[in-house]
């Protein structure tokens, strides 16, 4: 049985860009090889924006060695990206962007949510890649609602919409380079929800709304809860209706290098990509008309 290690509260809220105001919950900086191949997490919100004509959010700047993973809860994200990558996505909705051997990116709320306003939420990963797969070339996977496989839990527990990674034999939406459960849950109260899950992978739960407990610790809103890497069954009671994130996966035993937008395995590594960004070798978003 997965004992909790950690329970892990927010480092603090900032603005990203005017469009995104955050609660950092990890990052390189501090949980990185115990969250590995997680290296920062963010969430957005919940917060309401008023209607505007503006361009709310961030304007172009580079990433490299890593992916970034965009889950919408409510508002819009509109996305474009020097590799050709681009869309817009709504609630239930994900963009999957491979950095990879870099790329430069813009996220602005979407047009058609700035101009209604209301409340937006949203939670972003950056997923770390092995050395070996930190030069591919940069992609993108704009991920609908629609795209993403739901499997009802046993005794109407709620349900699993499987983003990346396999439940019941139902495999996720996303391509990924190393295995990882990326599942976004509904859970009804009064209920004991239990799944087998590779031993020694990474194990994480991000209660957005509601209450659970596992191992005897309460877990509220915006709350991470950090699981010891042995044992293979994971249990957790719902004390109140609530929507979790379950992040798995199987750590990348490989050094960790880490500075600004960048995320690579030496120092070295890390001035070649300031040098290369800066020398425009990762493109340039195309101007728009």
């Amino acid at each position: 049985m997965k004992t909790v290690s950690l329970i892990k509260r927010s480092n603090g809220s900032h603005l990203v860009g005017d469009g995104f105001p955050v609660r950092n919950i990890f990052s390189y900086h501090d949980l990185a090889r115990e969250l590995s191949p997680f290296v920062l997490m963010d969430y957005a919100g919940p917060a309401d924006f008023e209607p505007t004509d503006a361009r709310r959010g961030v304007g172009a700047h580079p990433h490299r060695g890593f992916e970034t993973v965009t889950i919408v809860y409510a508002g819009g994200v509109s996305h474009r990206d020097s590799g050709g990558g681009g869309g817009t996505i709504g609630p239930g909705d994900v963009q999957w962007m491979t950095a990879g051997s870099g790329v430069e990116h813009e996220e602005f709320h979407s047009p058609e949510y700035a101009r209604r306003g209301g409340p937006f939420e949203m939670v972003q990963l950056w997923v770390n890649l092995p050395a070996r797969d930190k030069t591919t070339p940069p992609a993108y996977q704009g991920i609908t609602d629609a795209d993403i496989p739901e499997v009802m839990l046993p005794g109407g527990a709620g349900a699993v919409r499987l983003i990346a990674g396999e439940y019941a034999n139902v495999p996720g939406a996303a391509d990924t380079f190393t295995p990882m459960n990326v599942w976004d849950m509904r859970l009804d109260a009064g209920h004991e929800v239990s799944f087998r899950l590779p031993e020694g992978h990474t194990t994480a739960l991000f209660v957005l709304e509601g209450e659970i407990r596992i191992d005897d610790q309460r877990v509220g809103d915006a709350e991470l809860a950090i699981m010891e890497r042995d044992g293979s069954e994971l249990a957790f009671e719902v004390n109140t209706e609530a929507r979790v994130l379950l992040l798995g996966g199987e750590p990348i035993d490989e050094p960790i290098a880490a500075q600004g937008p960048f995320v690579m395995n030496s120092q070295t590594e890390i001035t070649q990509a300031i040098n290369d960004y800066q020398a425009g070798r990762f493109g340039r978003i195309p101007a728009t008309t």
